[in-house]
C-alpha cells in the first residue's frame, strides 16, 4: 500500500484550505454540496469545526508545514470566539454563517470533538489556552455522566437542563445513551491522556473501557449495540459495520495509552473479535457496506466507513500477524482510490450508492462531511505504519 502522503497533502488538505476558507465571516464555510457548489450562507456546525481543528493540528504536528498550522490556528480562533458559550460553558451545536448561535443545545458528542480538537492543538503547538480548554471540556463532559448506571447522557439544553430530543441527527433513535457518543468520548480522552495524566481522567477512561466491554459490545456476535435506555437496555437491532471497525482500533489505542498490560491484552483480543465481526460487511469489490437492520441490508459505501476500515484492519494485522487483515486493508484502500476519491475536483465523494453510482445528494464538505476520517486514515498509515509513499 502506498500513496497516503500524496492523498493527504495533494488532495484532502488543499481542498479544505483552498475551497472552505471563509474570508468574509471568518473560520470555514459550512457547506459545499455534492455537485461541488459552495453555499456561503450555510450554517456552521460544531462537529465540522472541531474536526477541522483536529485534522490540521495533527497534520502540522506530523508534517511541520506552517500552512497547516495557519489552518489549525484559524479553526481554533473561530471556535473560541464563536462556538464556546461564555455564559453556560460548552460549545453550541450550530451557528449561522455570521457566527450567531442558531441551535444552542449541548450535545455531549460535540463537546467530545471539541476536546479532541483542543487536545491535538496543544500537542501540535503547546498553546496553554488549548490545554486549559481541554481540561475544562473534560470536566464538563464528566458532569454529563450518569452516576447511577454509568455512561454519559446524550444531550442537554443550553443551560445543561434535560432535553426532549437527544438525537444527533434525524436518522438516529432518540435514546438517552448511544454507542456513538461513548466512542467519541473515549477517543478524545485517549488524546487528552497523552498530554495530561490526571487521576480523574484515568479513572474515567477505565470506566469507559468497562462500559464498552460489558454493555456496548455484544458478547455473542461482537458487533456493537448502538442505542440504549438509561439502564443500558438495548434499544436497537442495527449493525453498523463502520462503527464496528472504527471502534476496534480506537478501543485498542485507548488501552495502549492507558498503559495497563492486563487490560491491553484483554482489549487486543476483543479488538480482533470486533474487526472480524465487521468483516461481515466487506463486499467482493473490497469495500465495506454501511449497515444491516432487521434483515434490511444497506450496501451504500460511505467515505468514512472505508477510511476507518483501512485503519482498523491494519491494527488487526499488527495485533494478530494475520496477513488476511493486511489484504483487507489493501482491498479497501484500492476501492477508495478507484471509487471514492474525486480525482477531478478534490476530496472524496460522500459515498457510492448500492448500484455503484456516485452519491451527489450528500455533501462534499459540510455539517457531517469533514477531513477527519480520511485525513486521520492517511496520517495513521504514515505515522504508525510507516506507509508514506
Amino acid at each position: 500500500m502506498n500513496g497516503f502522503k500524496e492523498e493527504l497533502t495533494h488532495n484532502i488538505l488543499p481542498f479544505w484550505i483552498d475551497r472552505m476558507r471563509d474570508d468574509r465571516n471568518g473560520g470555514f464555510y459550512g457547506q459545499i454540496d455534492g455537485w461541488g457548489l459552495l453555499h456561503p450562507e450555510a450554517d456552521k456546525g460544531a462537529v465540522l469545526n472541531a474536526r477541522i481543528l483536529w485534522t490540521f493540528s495533527a497534520a502540522f504536528r506530523l508534517l511541520k508545514d506552517t500552512v497547516y498550522l495557519e489552518a489549525a490556528q484559524r479553526a481554533f480562533d473561530y471556535i473560541t470566539s464563536f462556538f464556546i458559550d461564555k455564559e453556560y460553558g460548552g460549545a453550541y451545536w450550530k451557528l449561522d454563517c455570521k457566527g450567531n448561535p442558531v441551535n444552542m443545545k449541548k450535545q455531549t458528542y460535540a463537546q467530545g470533538f471539541m476536546l479532541y480538537g483542543f487536545s491535538e492543538f496543544y500537542r501540535a503547538t503547546g498553546n496553554p489556552q488549548a490545554l486549559e480548554l481541554s481540561k475544562e471540556f473534560f470536566q464538563l463532559i464528566e458532569r454529563c455522566r450518569d452516576d447511577r448506571s454509568g455512561g454519559y447522557w446524550e444531550a442537554y439544553t443550553r443551560d445543561w437542563q434535560p432535553i426532549e430530543d437527544m438525537r444527533l441527527s434525524e436518522k438516529d433513535a432518540n435514546e438517552k445513551k448511544t454507542m456513538n457518543t461513548h466512542l467519541h468520548i473515549l477517543e478524545p480522552y485517549t488524546n487528552l491522556l497523552r498530554i495530561w495524566k490526571d487521576e480523574r481522567l484515568l479513572t474515567a477512561q477505565r470506566r469507559l473501557m468497562e462500559i464498552f466491554t460489558a454493555k456496548i459490545s455484544d458478547r455473542e456476535t461482537y458487533h456493537l449495540n448502538l442505542f440504549f435506555d438509561e439502564g443500558w437496555n438495548v434499544r436497537s437491532t442495527a449493525i453498523s459495520y463502520g462503527h464496528d471497525i472504527e471502534a476496534s482500533w480506537l478501543l485498542f489505542e485507548a488501552a495502549e495509552v492507558l498503559g495497563d498490560k492486563r487490560l491491553l491484552d484483554k482489549i487486543r483480543r476483543l479488538s480482533l473479535e470486533i474487526a472480524e465481526a465487521a468483516s461481515e460487511g466487506l463486499q467482493a469489490d473490497g469495500s465495506m457496506m454501511y449497515e444491516k437492520d432487521d434483515g434490511r441490508i444497506d450496501r451504500e459505501r460511505l467515505w468514512w466507513v472505508q477510511a476507518e476500515a483501512v485503519v482498523g484492519y491494519m491494527y488487526a494485522y499488527e495485533n494478530s500477524g494475520d496477513i488476511r487483515y493486511k489484504e483487507k486493508a489493501s482491498g479497501v484502500w484500492k476501492y477508495i482510490r478507484d471509487c471514492i476519491v474525486d480525482k477531478e475536483n478534490g476530496e472524496w465523494y460522500w459515498s457510492r450508492l448500492s448500484d455503484g453510482s456516485i452519491n451527489r445528494k450528500d455533501d462534499k464538505a459540510g455539517f457531517w462531511k469533514c477531513p477527519y476520517h480520511n485525513g486521520r486514515m492517511c496520517m495513521k498509515m504514515m505515522e504508525r505504519f510507516q506507509l508514506n509513499g
